[in-house]
Parts: C-alpha cells; structure tokens; sequence
C-alpha cells in the first residue's frame, strides 16, 4: 500500500511538472478517482488548450515509447499473426481515450512493415475515412498486404456495423489490386480484439470499388454502457 502510494506521488510530480497542470488540483482528484484517468480523459480535468496540447504529446511520448521498444530487438517488425499485430496496434493506440484513430500498416511479401499511418483521427464519437487516401499510400510504398486498425474511446472491443462494412469496403477496392487485408483490430479498454482471429475478416470482393468517404460513428451498446457509467460516475 505504501509502495502504491509511493509510485501515485511520484506519477503527478511527474505529470504536473511535464504538463503544468496545478499539483493541488491534480492532488484533490486522484482523492477519488483512478490517477490514470487524467492521461485517458484529460477533460475530466477541464484543462485549458495548452495543457490538453501536453497531455496529447505524453500520451503521444508514451506509445513511441512503446513501439521503439518492440523496434529495439528487430530490425524490421513483422507482423505474421493476430497476436502480433493486436500487440503492435495496443501500444500505439491504448493510450487513445478521447479521440477516434485509425491506422493503416503496409505490409512487403514477407508480412513485414513497410510504413504504418495514421490516415484519420477524429473525435471521441467518430472518424471519417478517405478509401483514396489509403489507395493513394498503397501504391506509394507498393505494399502486398495491409492490416487496419482502429480505437474505440469508450472501450469496447466490439467490431460495429460501420467497422465491418469498412473492411468490406476497403477489400472490394484491394482485392482486384492483389493487395490483401489481413486483419482489422479493435483497440479499446486496455486490450484488442483481431478480426482475423475470430474468422470474420472478408477476404474476396462483394462489390466495386467504392472510394466514397467512409464514416466511423456507430456506438456498439457496450461502448455506450461504458460512456454512460463512466458519466455518471465523476
């Protein structure tokens, strides 16, 4: 307990003096809330614009952090299974809380990471996505495989409607290409899900290709249990 309490002071004397947030405020918070909550909703702070700013460029810090660390012992990241990739798209987006991203890794023949992008970032409730934008980077870095990814702020790991039909829609427009999709991971709550591990990604073509704006808005119910408890709980 007194180790606990230990690690807490030294987190906020960090995070204050990173952030310039008021250690006296931040103290009276973590009074009855999770410290952790000030980097995975930093509007439950009502900070102003420039310490929201910092605490994006943490969370930012954190998640490059993480990924140099698996970039540490390869010399270049293959992502060959769902675990792997569920592992790589965790540390990059976990630390995603109060906006929607989503992510596209290009991958050579051998499974290996040519480039991974952000192709959009939205907000907490949605992200639109530009089927030419990752058409237009597949070519560029003529990548034979992709795997997308995306968070969900409000934690579940459910895939929505709108993030199967997204798949759909990005492989009716890869698979003519001979470029395949992989997998779609789903960030949220700390973990992932794999669409590729639960044998729902679509692998053939239903349609032609549609680059029309994709729209990702669709809450599943346990996403909006989780936004309503977590409301009503401050």
């Amino acid at each position: 307990m007194k180790q606990d309490i230990r690690h807490t002071e030294k987190f906020l004397k960090g995070l204050t003096t990173l952030t310039g947030l008021p250690y006296k405020k931040v103290q009276q918070y973590v009074k009855g809330n999770n410290p952790l909550n000030i980097l995975e909703h930093p509007h439950i702070m009502e900070l102003n614009e420039k310490q929201l700013e910092k605490i994006g460029l943490l969370n930012e810090f954190i998640a490059s952090y993480n990924i140099l660390k698996i970039y540490e012992s390869n010399e270049k990241v293959t992502l060959n299974s769902s675990t792997l990739a569920g592992q790589y798209f965790l540390a990059l987006l976990g630390g995603m809380k109060d906006k929607e991203r989503f992510m596209v890794a290009f991958l050579d023949s051998g499974n290996n990471i040519i480039e991974t992008k952000t192709m959009s970032e939205g907000s907490i409730g949605q992200t639109a996505v530009y089927p030419r934008e990752i058409l237009k980077y597949a070519l560029a870095c003529d990548c034979n495989a992709m795997i997308l990814a995306h968070n969900h702020p409000g934690g579940s790991k459910n895939f929505s409607p709108e993030d199967r039909a997204l798949t759909q829609r990005i492989v009716d427009i890869f698979h003519p290409l001979e470029i395949k999709v992989l997998d779609h991971i789903i960030v949220g709550s700390g973990s992932y899900t794999s669409m590729a591990e639960k044998g729902i990604v679509p692998y053939q073509s239903k349609g032609t290709a549609n680059y029309d704006t994709i729209v990702l808005g669709a809450v599943p119910v346990e996403e909006k249990r989780n936004r309503f408890k977590h409301t009503h709980s401050r």
